[in-house]
């Protein structure tokens, strides 16, 4: 009897503990058996990506250019009308460059993106169909233009419409304009949108970026640099040109956008490097014939005019000049090519920092209606007035000797002659 109870009697404390050795060893059985994934999507991704994709530049009108991606092991051929993804839809252009000069351009020019790269791709190559439709277009955009200058003329707003230009597909319009202050055109988005049906996009640019999207034949006879092929728009002021000893007479220096030409900025360089060889006009230097002054260098034929005390004048070359100055014992600085090149540098930036003052300011403010919302405009700032806050850092200005006497005892009354406002005292000291 005790033996049947002891068979059949089960203590629980057993079974746990045998259940949990069970579960030990079924996990160790299976943290030892290697796990091997099956990626059979995977291999076929890496079998996409593994298509080329070449950069290209893809020109448009009005000189604006812009980088895509083209996926296909082929590059399309140059000159060819491309479909690229456009803002919320698509447009057409014409390839420009590829390979390793699109690879160049990509990181040297203002529209480049440089190591950072672009995300738009080229959908497609351009049917006849598609290429004719792009040029009926042309004609859409300037009939937009002189549509949307009578509504600025009916707002009596100060600007100037120089160009529109449809998108491929007709789902926005942009507008180019400039102006010489900001403008607040907020009612005039809103009736342009409801007046085309599509999103407006209004552009204010400056005039010689005008003169780069509406191109021309410059007092050279070329084609503006600006329009084909110089990559960026450089400040350009008037030290440049009294450095080259040009006529500062402005409509002899000056383009077709009113500011000074671009190409007066080719040979700068050259005038500067090379005047630092020569003494500097005016200068007294001593030569055998006693003290001299420079009157001018000529660099080009390595000349330099000299007048004496008698007030002779004779022109000599600057390597007898040095010869003569070396022999009298004032020896003529030599530049060193290494400080040449570092002088060169600070007169660049000079000329940056100065040219910024004359250069166009371009706004970068957009603004775009859709017709689908049309309440929804981005304001345009009017010109920023100083904040209450700054007005009352404002240090009070120091009024001079004369004006700080005036309204004392002792000193002058106002300037106009009137008397001080204030009641005379009744009686003595109060």
């Amino acid at each position: 009897m005790a033996a049947e109870s002891r068979g059949i009697a089960r203590n629980p404390r057993n079974d746990s503990e045998r259940q949990q050795r069970t579960r030990r060893n079924s996990e160790d059985e299976f943290r030892g058996t290697p796990f091997i994934p099956r990626i059979p999507r995977l291999l076929s991704v890496n079998s996409q990506l593994a298509t080329a994709l070449h950069l290209i530049e893809v020109a448009f009108k009005g000189n604006r250019k812009d980088f895509f991606l083209w996926e296909s092991d082929d590059p399309p051929p140059l000159k060819a009308a491309v479909i690229v993804d456009a803002d919320r839809g698509e447009d057409l252009g014409v390839v420009h460059a590829l390979g390793e000069l699109a690879q160049k351009r990509n990181a040297g020019t203002p529209h480049g993106y440089g190591e950072a790269g672009t995300t738009k791709k080229v959908r497609r190559l351009a049917t006849a169909e598609e290429i004719q439709r792009a040029e009926e277009m042309r004609a859409l955009n300037e009939d937009a233009r002189r549509r949307a200058m009578e509504r600025v003329k009916s707002n009596a707003l100060v600007m100037k419409l120089s160009d529109a230009e449809w998108q491929w597909d007709r789902k926005k319009l942009t507008l180019y304009f400039t102006a010489d202050k900001r403008v607040d055109f907020r009612t005039l988005v809103r009736e342009l949108a409801s007046m085309f049906r599509t999103r407006i996009e209004l552009k204010q640019i400056g005039v010689r970026d005008e003169a780069k999207r509406l191109d021309g034949i410059g007092r050279c006879g070329r084609q503006y640099c600006s329009a084909s092929w110089l990559p960026e728009l450089r400040p350009v002021n008037l030290g440049v040109a009294k450095d080259q000893r040009l006529s500062l007479n402005p409509s002899q220096i000056s383009g077709a956008c009113g500011r000074l030409m671009c190409c007066l900025r080719y040979e700068h360089e050259f005038y500067v490097q090379s005047r630092k060889r020569f003494p500097k006009e005016g200068r007294i230097i001593k030569t055998k014939r006693g003290e001299e002054k420079v009157i001018s260098n000529d660099i080009f034929r390595e000349r330099v005019v000299l007048r004496g005390e008698d007030g002779e004048v004779r022109t000599i070359l600057l390597a007898e000049l040095r010869e003569e100055a070396e022999a009298a014992g004032a020896p003529l600085p030599i530049v060193a090519p290494a400080a040449q090149s570092r002088i060169s540098e600070e007169t660049e930036e000079i000329d940056d920092i100065r040219g910024e003052e004359e250069e166009e300011l371009v706004s970068d403010d957009v603004i775009v209606a859709d017709e689908r919302a049309i309440d929804v405009v981005e304001s345009v700032a009017s010109p920023e007035a100083p904040p209450a806050d700054a007005r009352e850092r404002r240090p009070n200005r120091r009024r001079g000797r004369r004006g700080g006497r005036r309204n004392r005892p002792g000193g002058r009354g106002p300037r106009d002659g009137s008397s001080d406002s204030s009641p005379p005292t009744q009686g003595g000291d109060s």
